[in-house]
């Protein structure tokens, strides 16, 4: 197993932001796309909004349940738990179902969410069907996905630990993915040090500057405010570019 790049309290600190918070942030360390890259590009829902963000290193699996030849693998299973079981966590396991865009069955429902919430996972992000919502919400294990399904199909695990493409975007196993009701975002590595500075930074920022300007509306005519939320931003923008050389949202 290996050991996880960031601390228990780091990780504990981000997940009390939600996803866009958490994007603000990582769009001005970044040098990957931030108009493209690192979350879905398509709709994906999450099914317990209540539960908030999760957050944890992803571990991966690709199904394909309406391929019944999958199902003759008699060690599937045992060694994909194996799998989810080395890996450090906290974990978020993710999962490319190749039968997309139909979803003939779920391999995600209250059996699997008591199995893998006792490896360490947070919950899933599935490109297809999950199940059996109530009890995977009362275990504590988020999901979210493509859709609801009915069935299992022939939910047997096809491969696992390799690379997968989720709604769009690519995941490797070990990355670092957090996840709410808005969609996620997967953290390249190089990200992943500077993050929680960069988070708390921006947030700090536009609360003292826009947010704060836009509502300081007391008494004020409507040209005095809006010059009021101009300053905020010129302000907003120079601090930014000052830290991070990019001017943020």
């Amino acid at each position: 197993m290996s050991t996880p790049r960031l601390s228990a309290g780091e990780l504990l600190e981000l997940k009390n932001f939600d996803t866009p918070t958490l994007y603000n942030g990582w769009e001005q360390i970044t040098r990957r796309d931030p108009g493209r890259e690192c979350f879905n590009l398509e709709m994906v829902t999450d099914y317990m909004p209540e539960m908030g963000t999760i957050i944890g290193y992803a571990v991966t699996l690709v199904i394909q349940p309406g391929n019944k030849e999958h199902a003759k693998n008699p060690k599937a299973w045992p060694d994909y738990r194996q799998y989810v079981g080395s890996m450090p966590g906290p974990k978020i396991a993710v999962v490319q179902d190749l039968d997309k865009p139909r979803t003939y069955g779920s391999v995600w429902g209250e059996v699997q969410a008591n199995v893998h919430h006792n490896l360490g996972c947070a919950g899933a992000i599935v490109d297809g069907g999950v199940r059996d919502i109530p009890q995977m919400r009362a275990v504590g294990f988020k999901a979210l996905a493509r859709q609801l399904c009915v069935g299992h199909a022939y939910g047997t695990p096809v491969s696992w630990g390799g690379d997968v493409e989720v709604f769009g975007c690519p995941v490797r196993a070990g990355q670092l993915i957090v996840a709410d009701r808005h969609g996620f975002l997967v953290v390249p590595e190089a990200d992943e040090a500077r993050l929680l500075e960069a988070v708390q930074f921006m947030d700090r920022l536009e609360r003292h500057t826009k947010i704060a300007a836009a509502q300081s509306n007391l008494g004020r005519e409507p040209e005095a405010l809006i010059e009021r939320i101009n300053e905020a931003n010129r302000a907003f923008k120079q601090a930014a570019l000052a830290k991070f050389s990019r001017p943020g949202e």
